[in-house]
């Protein structure tokens, strides 16, 4: 009876790890799904409606989809969506592994920085435009 018990346990043991570990396999190579929200945003989503935003728009947040045109140097670059051309600082971990070229539509989301002698876009996260 012990020895039945034993075995039986023992079989579940090697059943449930065997198991787990399969799984593991199979996780590994899943892609990461994009995590939070897809849908519809409020607020200011047009270089335009930044530029037009007025003196008191700094850190108002924004998502924009456009174009990265060219390369400003460093984190800068220079971003249009057809109504409007700016400024978009990308701090290099806010890539998150994404390529992009002149030619690569993508959506942005960020806060204004207006500062006395020029506006540009602070950007928290890209990705590619759906």
């Amino acid at each position: 009876m012990k020895k039945s018990i034993l075995l039986v346990t023992l079989l579940a043991a090697m059943t449930s790890t065997a198991a787990f570990a399969n799984n593991q396999v199979v996780n590994q190579g899943a892609q990461p799904q994009q995590q939070g929200f897809s849908g519809p945003t409020h607020g200011i989503n047009t270089v335009k409606g930044v530029v037009e935003a007025g003196m008191f728009s700094d850190d108002t947040p924004v998502t924009l989809t456009g174009y990265l045109t060219s390369s400003l140097g460093g984190e800068h670059y220079t971003f249009t969506d057809g109504s409007g051309t700016m400024t978009v600082e990308i701090d290099h971990d806010k890539w998150f592994g994404l390529q992009a070229t002149p030619n690569t539509k993508i959506t942005i989301q960020g806060e204004i920085d207006k500062e006395l002698n020029h506006t540009q876009i602070d950007v928290d996260h890209v990705r590619l435009a759906q």
